[in-house]
């Protein structure tokens, strides 16, 4: 076995490193008994504290793809941060009859033992979750996979700065990268001009974030952007729009 191991690109500022076992992500339980990943030496979560099913839901479901869905025959989300594949299990679980193409981006993936551990499918309390999330999380990368009938995940291990996004491309994005603090390039104005062109008309972008910073950026990349109510410990979230 290697002494070293590689990290969570969205601990690194957009550069690859190696650091020793006791950088890697641990498990720990949130405030609704759902468990998250922290990086110690960052203090810094892969979800909120305050419950990381409750945020997920709050930030991802009800105002990206309950927003998103009106009108819509199918749709094609793109998640920045994959992570654990939260979003992408709660997307299936709450949509099972809508056509969907997810496109995840996570250059670094977590450690599989790690996400095995994870207690997401027997806290959402529904027979096909355990089995659904496995097929998300083992599916292979750079590869059309068929999860469901109605649920097709494309995983790319590439970082945003680097992959390549057709014009109109998405009509949702739910851009769960680490916070500003810790990996400022990702929310920078360029990126987020990456992401608006990637969007069809009326397309939508969502983040846990409402820093001042962000939605500035996100205003000059051309969005409309406006402040949410957050989940329980957060104040405010963004929700931007490609008008």
């Amino acid at each position: 076995m290697e002494a070293l191991f590689r990290v969570d690109s969205r601990m690194l500022s957009g550069h690859e490193c190696y650091l020793c076992p006791m950088m890697l992500p641990t498990i720990v339980h949130t405030a609704d008994g759902s468990h998250t990943l922290l990086v110690p030496e960052l203090n810094e979560h892969y979800h909120s504290t305050n419950g990381a099913i409750a945020e997920s839901m709050h930030v991802f479901i009800n105002a990206g793809l309950e927003a998103a869905l009106p009108g819509k025959s199918h749709l094609r989300i793109l998640e920045v941060g994959f992570g654990t594949g939260l979003n992408a299990l709660l997307t299936l679980l709450h949509a099972p009859e809508i056509p969907i193409n997810y496109t995840a981006i996570e250059p670094f993936p977590p450690d599989p033992l790690l996400i095995a551990q994870l207690n997401y499918p027997q806290l959402l309390a529904k027979a096909e979750a355990g089995t659904l999330y496995k097929s998300l999380m083992s599916a292979p990368e750079n590869f059309v996979t068929k999860i469901t009938e109605h649920f097709i995940l494309i995983k790319k291990r590439e970082q945003i700065q680097q992959i390549n996004l057709e014009s109109s491309t998405f009509d949702l994005v739910y851009f769960d990268a680490f916070a500003p603090d810790v990996q400022p390039e990702l929310w920078e104005t360029i990126v987020f001009k990456k992401i608006f062109d990637a969007l069809a008309p009326g397309g939508i972008l969502v983040t846990y974030s409402s820093k001042g910073l962000v939605k500035r950026n996100l205003h000059e990349a051309g969005f409309e952007v406006e402040r949410l109510p957050g989940p329980a410990g957060k104040r405010h979230i963004t929700r931007a729009v490609k008008r």
